[in-house]
């Protein structure tokens, strides 16, 4: 796909944003390193583009349409990943005959490098789950689900760090309570840990003791929740923690325009974004570094 036509499929919502208080005009393009951040939520099983008489949805969406958009970023970057925050199975017919098998085959084509569980990912029980992971080529995230004693055990990391051309990028996963929402013979003996005390912990330890650049928080949490205090969304995550630079959300099919920035504990900008549901929209953020590997981003949201 050309430039001028991949612009096209671009929203006109690009938005600048700084972390740590370095604008981008402070940074030198030809020294600056640029690591793209791609990132889908709630594809829910949708592997075609909607139909011409499918409503607001009409042609958008489709995994084909999304792999040519990556693959021209990534020719543009090489350093970009592709994350994804979960809810990838259950919405159409493929996941039902399937079982998402399709689903982490196609996933594994474009090349995700990491992925988070969602509550529709139990919908065929954690061992519906379990026996579609040799179909995914990519790597799973969740620190606040404990599949100690369930055979999800051993293939579900914390965290993962991947680095691009020097730069450090820690990555790790939070899910959404199960109880009430997903029923207890679907995820077994999974157990729930509290995502803020979490988060606080592998952030600490993802900045700290592995010294990465970058902190990305896989969420399927929710973004939002203005009548329900008692819930822990990605806002309040943000809030509440520190050490994190971007949340990366699902959960509530939130379509935002361009990042939301978030002042952390320590008063220090963290970038939340969502991008609706079904594979209608892809996230990009771009992130560029300096020499002193201070940061800052620009962000947009692509139509599919």
């Amino acid at each position: 796909m050309k430039r001028r036509e991949f612009v096209k499929h671009t929203a006109l919502t690009a938005g600048l944003m700084t972390i740590g208080g370095v604008s981008l005009s402070s940074f030198s393009a030809s020294q600056a390193k640029k690591i793209t951040i791609l990132h889908t939520n709630d594809v829910h099983s949708h592997i075609d583009p909607f139909g011409p008489e499918e409503g607001r949805n009409s042609n958008k969406g489709g995994v084909a349409r999304r792999a040519t958009i990556i693959e021209s970023i990534r020719k543009e970057n090489p350093n970009t990943l592709l994350l994804d925050a979960g809810d990838i199975f259950q919405g159409t017919p493929y996941f039902n005959f399937y079982g998402g098998e399709l689903e982490f085959k196609l996933m594994s084509m474009l090349k995700y490098d990491v992925a988070t569980i969602g509550n529709h990912d139990f919908d065929n029980g954690i061992e519906g789950l379990h026996a579609q992971l040799p179909y995914a080529g990519f790597k799973f995230v969740s620190a606040n689900y404990d599949f100690s004693n369930t055979v999800m055990d051993t293939f579900v990391k914390p965290y993962e760090i991947i680095i691009k051309d020097t730069i450090k990028i820690g990555i790790f996963g939070l899910g959404i309570a199960l109880e009430g929402l997903v029923m207890k013979d679907l995820y077994k003996e999974t157990k729930y840990l509290n995502p803020i005390d979490i988060a606080q912990d592998m952030s600490a330890i993802l900045k700290n003791e592995e010294k990465c650049d970058l902190v990305i928080c896989l969420s399927h949490l929710g973004y939002d929740y203005k009548n329900e205090s008692n819930k822990v969304s990605d806002l309040s995550l943000a809030r509440a923690t520190e050490n994190i630079d971007l949340i990366i959300g699902g959960h509530t099919h939130t379509f935002l325009k361009e990042p939301t920035v978030v002042k952390n504990r320590k008063e220090r900008d963290v970038l939340v974004n969502q991008v609706g549901c079904y594979g209608l929209y892809l996230g990009r953020i771009d992130f560029y570094f300096d020499s002193e590997k201070s940061k800052t981003s620009e962000g947009s949201s692509i139509i599919i």
